[in-house]
């Protein structure tokens, strides 16, 4: 089967690998698409020298297939069906992909692919929005408006947040925010977004802020615009190891700060069942934020315009039919 591996810091190239063969309590699943999210940036990009070459199939996770083969012991699925199938190894940018049946979640065949395959990033979204307070009556920023920073929007305002402010550098993204809930946007680069901030919240700061870009500016800024004794939620996944952090301001504002990655240990995948159902239901407008669309030939043009963030780019999916 052909697949992407990438040999060094930002080469990634098309190896022949053999194809995954079939062992008890797995299935072989068939790659009809996936799409791109940050921590795709930091596997190609950002990981340790020695991690480099990395496993064959890096870097590929948000993916729906169709299963070829199954283990006959385990019930529920069968040959043909068109799955969402979670790849917490990041090894899914292949033809062929072997994963534990317990990592698969049927889809609606009534539901576009391209919108399916999404639920994967909103399940990590609605997954850490749980660990947030209590947000009825309450002001939020989210820094970040790629599809994480959107789907944060909507799962806020589910959650009963009075005012959700987004906030990116990049004015084409704040375009997107009000249709998935935010209720005002500031665009960051063009000043002082503290200011900005307080105009809204009758002169306080944010009582919690959602960091969902992963750059080292943005969390210095996070720490920035959270009012003191508020809650800072680490959700972009960083693309370093190290970074200078502003510890005192954390100290002395006395916050609370809560990372979050795991949903693949989440019961039952819970919140990812719940975002298909969102998805399958119309709730959401996906279709918004799906921009780009490449074949797996173009796999790398794909991931040099995820990395540059630019041309209007949100999300992007890789059809691998």
């Amino acid at each position: 089967m052909k697949a992407v591996q990438i040999i060094a810091r930002s080469q990634p190239i098309f190896v022949e690998a053999p194809k995954p063969r079939l062992q008890p309590g797995t299935a072989i699943v068939k790659t009809l698409r996936l799409s791109l999210c940050g921590s795709d940036i930091r596997h190609l990009h950002h990981l340790p020298d020695a991690r480099y070459p990395t496993d064959i199939g890096e870097t590929g996770h948000e993916m729906v297939g169709v299963i070829e083969a199954i283990d006959p012991a385990h019930g529920g699925f069968a040959p043909g069906d068109r799955v969402l199938c979670l790849a917490p190894d990041h090894r899914a940018m292949c033809e062929f992909y072997r994963a534990p049946v317990e990592w698969l979640l049927p889809l609606d065949p009534a539901t576009p692919l391209e919108h399916s395959v999404q639920a994967q990033q909103f399940g990590t979204v609605l997954y850490a929005a749980r660990t947030l307070p209590d947000l009825r009556g309450k002001s939020v920023a989210v820094i970040g408006q790629g599809s994480a920073g959107l789907w944060f929007n909507f799962a806020l305002r589910q959650r009963g947040a009075e005012k959700i402010i987004a906030l990116d550098l990049k004015a084409y993204r704040l375009a997107y925010s009000k249709s998935f809930g935010a209720t005002h946007t500031i665009h960051n680069g063009a000043g002082a977004p503290a200011a900005a901030l307080r105009e809204l919240c009758d002169g306080a700061l944010p009582d919690v802020v959602i960091e969902a870009a992963g750059e080292a500016d943005a969390i210095r800024l996070a720490v920035e615009i959270t009012q003191p004794g508020g809650f800072l939620l680490l959700f972009g996944v960083p693309r370093f190891e190290m970074m200078n952090f502003p510890i005192f301001e954390v100290f002395w504002k006395t916050l609370t700060i809560k990372s979050m990655v795991g949903t693949i240990n989440d019961p039952g995948h819970r919140s990812t069942r719940q975002a298909l159902d969102y998805i399958n239901s119309g709730a959401v407008p996906v279709g918004l934020m799906i921009t780009h669309s490449f074949k797996f030939a173009d796999v790398f043009e794909a991931y040099a315009l995820h990395q540059l963030q630019d041309e209007g780019a949100v999300k992007i999916v890789v059809d691998m039919e």
